[in-house]
């Protein structure tokens, strides 16, 4: 059953909210009660739909009691029950808590596992396969580290992603992707097994994270190309330390300024994923299941060339598509994933 008390104040925080934006209100403050009313609007309608089947379906009984009216009330009232598990479950779905960083610009970390240059390679993959993804959701993807083998893999990358409900869905993305493959150095024709980390990091906001000045310890240095020739003679690439977690980051843009700039971001963003991981494990060992609580240790999923199959060990989903799915064509997986961690929540909350 779904506690109408509940659906009674979604509805008219809902109704706060609207009459609020229309009185106008500071730039911060309608940013804020904007962003509430868009995350809001999709359960509103859910609701609405759900109530006025509910609506029919009572209207439809009473219609039973006349004679004249019953053929047409029988029919209308099995069209109206046909409907209503549909919408309900749609409802008990959108009532769902939401992870509050879901509508955040995420951080792709990239690095390379074992496997030596062929994981490298494929870290590279990785890369174009997120940036293709980005390109089909209409998403800005802007590279902000990369370290490039001699022979074109990725020893490191960094990318930030924006857009609608960008965490939200790559964050189902974090952990050890591995590949079956011949390597192109393979003169044997023999499949090699290799892997890549991905871990996804929601964006921090300024009033997520407060870093003390002492905490920090930054270096510049001379920023270097693939095979260490000097991109430039000045000292512009910087390297920040925050000193109570031994956290390094690193960036390598031509202006130092702006290399200041993404060091900090970036710094902040992996400090507020230590801090949701910290609050993830506290809360309980069923939220260990979600990206942020120590799962990147995990084989998530498989790339198997030979077969041209992806599979993704969480939910036993194999796809034969594989050069689709490295072409960007993720959301197939993404929402079965979405779906799962959906039907878990439920069966969490009711049981």
């Amino acid at each position: 059953m779904i506690p109408s008390d509940t659906l009674a104040q979604i509805t008219s925080r809902y109704q706060f909210l609207e009459a609020k934006m229309a009185e106008g209100a500071p730039g911060a403050e309608m940013v804020a009660l904007a962003r509430e009313y868009s995350e809001l609007k999709p359960v509103v309608e859910r609701i609405e739909a759900w109530r006025a089947l509910e609506a029919e379906r009572a209207e439809a009984e009473a219609m039973l009691s006349d004679p004249e009216m019953r053929e047409l009330a029988e029919e209308e009232l099995e069209r109206v029950k046909d409907e209503l598990p549909e919408a309900e479950q749609a409802l008990r779905v959108a009532l769902l808590p939401r992870d509050s960083a879901d509508a955040r610009p995420a951080l792709i970390e990239i690095r390379p596992g074992t496997g030596g240059e062929e994981a490298a390679l494929f870290a590279g993959d990785l890369l174009r396969m997120y940036a293709r993804y980005a390109e089909r959701k209409g998403w800005k993807f802007e590279v902000l580290e990369e370290q490039a083998t001699e022979i074109g893999g990725v020893k490191e990358a960094v990318v930030r992603v924006a857009g609608e409900g960008v965490f939200a869905r790559l964050k189902y993305e974090s952990g050890v992707h591995r590949v079956q493959r011949v390597p192109e150095t393979e003169s044997g024709g023999r499949i090699h097994t290799s892997a890549a980390t991905v871990a996804v990091l929601p964006e921090a906001e300024d009033v997520d994270i407060e870093i003390a000045p002492n905490d920090l310890r930054i270096d510049t240095m001379r920023a270097s190309g693939a095979g260490g020739q000097h991109v430039n003679t000045t000292d512009s690439a910087v390297r920040i330390t925050h000193i109570p977690t031994g956290i390094v980051v690193t960036s390598s843009e031509k202006s130092q300024h702006r290399n200041r700039e993404i060091a900090l971001q970036v710094l902040k963003t992996r400090l507020f994923d230590m801090e949701r991981q910290k609050a993830s494990d506290e809360r309980s060992a069923a939220r260990k299941a979600q990206v942020g609580s120590g799962d990147r240790s995990e084989r998530i999923r498989t790339y198997n060339f030979p077969q041209g199959r992806m599979t993704d060990h969480r939910i036993g989903l194999t796809l034969y598509k594989l050069s689709e799915i490295l072409g960007g064509d993720l959301d197939e997986t993404i929402d079965a994933l979405i779906s799962e961690t959906q039907a878990r929540q439920l069966a969490e909350m009711e049981g």
